[in-house]
């Protein structure tokens, strides 16, 4: 089974497939630290992500400060509608280093 979360460093690409919530939390961290150490932007790549919960956004809230921090910042591509009002709603969106890209 391929993983949900995978990270690919060359472009910088987080992509998040499946359902995504506190139960796949664990499986997650891998990708996530991989893509913290990235030193310019990381695309997350949602266009495969057919459910999420608030510990994605929160993950993703985390992995936004520590690019910014490092000068990057973190594009949310291509999110499916349900999930682009998630982000919305708990104002992911809206955090500096943070740009919301839906899909065209």
């Amino acid at each position: 089974m391929p993983d949900i979360v995978d990270f690919e460093p060359e472009p910088a690409v987080l992509r998040c497939r499946g359902d995504e919530d506190r139960a796949t939390q664990s499986l997650r961290r891998t990708a996530f630290s991989r893509a913290l150490t990235c030193a310019h932007d990381v695309v997350v790549d949602l266009s495969e992500l057919s459910f999420a919960d608030s510990s994605l956004m929160l993950d993703l809230a985390a992995l936004a400060r520590r690019l910014r921090m490092a000068g990057g910042t973190v594009r949310l591509y291509s999110p499916q509608p349900h999930v682009a009002r998630l982000i919305q709603l708990v104002g992911l969106d809206r955090l500096p280093g943070v740009v919301l890209e839906p899909a065209a």
